[in-house]
């Protein structure tokens, strides 16, 4: 058995992390077993399952002081030495994890993509300076899109050298069931309601201040429609504020995190994502997986795209066109879409076999390294 170890943010319920997990259980453990590095202190909402299922959690001292983390990095290579790869998920901060590696002389060294853009701000500006410095650390280029490893590594690099991994999923987990849907809209009170859905961290990325504005014009063409926000983050009591200054607070419903978002894609008639930037978000896979409509912003690339109730309004639309993509959908009987999803690779049974496969070749091919 070898262990692959993972730096990420934290374990909590997050969409690479959820990626992670839909991998981690279906890995035959017995061959490969996950370990996670992470770079923030705080507890994750997958930390204890992460132990059930026999990984470690390792919490490092962050991004504030290089040398501290190579140092850490240095002794916790010493102590286990069973680690020969190293599975990087930072964005352009995993250019600390994979060097530390290097240093280490740790010949695996993935960095795998999830987005397809850094957002701007001051200290985004650092991450900009560290991005193309990772396809110099990187033994392996992973990316969850073709935009996304392009964006990272460079198109050449990328089309030299890459593993397109689905951000899969357990179709089965969310294929429509009607009693499902009646049962949660009872007891949210949500009855006949043209519901629309939201699921991601409240964080300028997911740009959920336009998902807002979008909705209240829906709103105005149509006052039974509500809306429902799955999820939480920093900027959770902006967006409360800003029910109210658009007089839709009484539409609205924050869940919080939940750990049934599956069932919720029942509920749902519409899912949109107003998103600055993704990579290949899940989320959407899930939407599609239970024959639900997707209004996602262009940004969005286009490879989520399995099914054909997926439309991409223009990021810069005004919300009066991004209300009639919404709106043009009309209620139907839902199917499943087990199938399409399987046929497009995002069934998590086969893929997580082939990672793990892919991890085990790595592995042997480099072990003398």
């Amino acid at each position: 058995m070898i262990r692959v170890l993972h730096s990420v943010s934290n374990m909590d319920r997050g969409g690479i992390e959820t990626m992670l997990m839909n991998f981690y259980r279906h890995t035959d453990r017995s061959k490969v077993q996950f370990d996670f590095l992470a770079n923030k202190p705080q507890p994750g909402n997958y930390d204890e399952e992460i132990r059930e299922l026999g990984g470690r959690i390792f919490i490092s001292p962050g991004f504030m002081s290089y040398k501290k983390y190579v140092d850490y990095m240095t002794q916790l290579f010493k102590e286990n030495p069973e680690y020969r790869i190293i599975h990087t998920h930072n964005g352009s901060l995993m250019l600390y994890a994979l060097k530390a590696a290097e240093k280490n002389g740790i010949p695996t060294r993935i960095a795998h993509a999830h987005a397809t853009a850094i957002p701007v701000g001051f200290k985004n500006n650092v991450k900009k300076l560290l991005r193309p410095m990772i396809k110099y650390v990187a033994t392996d280029y992973w990316g969850c899109s073709d935009a996304a490893g392009k964006f990272y590594f460079s198109e050449k690099r990328w089309n030299n050298n890459h593993q397109l991994i689905h951000n899969a999923i357990n179709v089965g987990d969310f294929l429509f069931n009607e009693q499902t849907r009646a049962a949660i809209r009872r007891e949210y009170g949500l009855g006949d309601k043209f519901v629309i859905g939201n699921v991601g961290r409240m964080m300028p990325q997911k740009n959920q201040k336009k998902l807002l504005e979008v909705f209240a014009e829906v709103h105005r063409q149509n006052p039974n429609a509500h809306l429902v926000i799955i999820g939480s983050g920093e900027l959770e009591p902006n967006l409360r504020e800003y029910t109210k200054e658009l007089g839709i607070t009484d539409s609205v419903t924050f869940t919080g995190v939940l750990s049934n978002v599956n069932e919720w894609y029942s509920v749902f008639d519409v899912f949109v994502m107003t998103s600055l930037y993704e990579g290949l978000p899940v989320v959407t896979i899930e939407a599609q997986a239970a024959d639900l409509p997707c209004v996602l912003s262009d940004t969005i690339t286009p490879e989520v795209g399995i099914t054909e109730n997926v439309v991409y309004p223009g990021l810069n639309d005004s919300a009066a066109v991004w209300a009639k993509a919404i709106l043009d959908f009309k209620p139907k009987a839902r199917v499943s879409r087990a199938a399409e999803l399987q046929r497009s690779g995002y069934d998590i049974t086969a893929e997580a076999e082939r990672m793990q496969n892919l991890y085990l070749d790595l592995y042997n091919d480099r072990k003398g390294a």
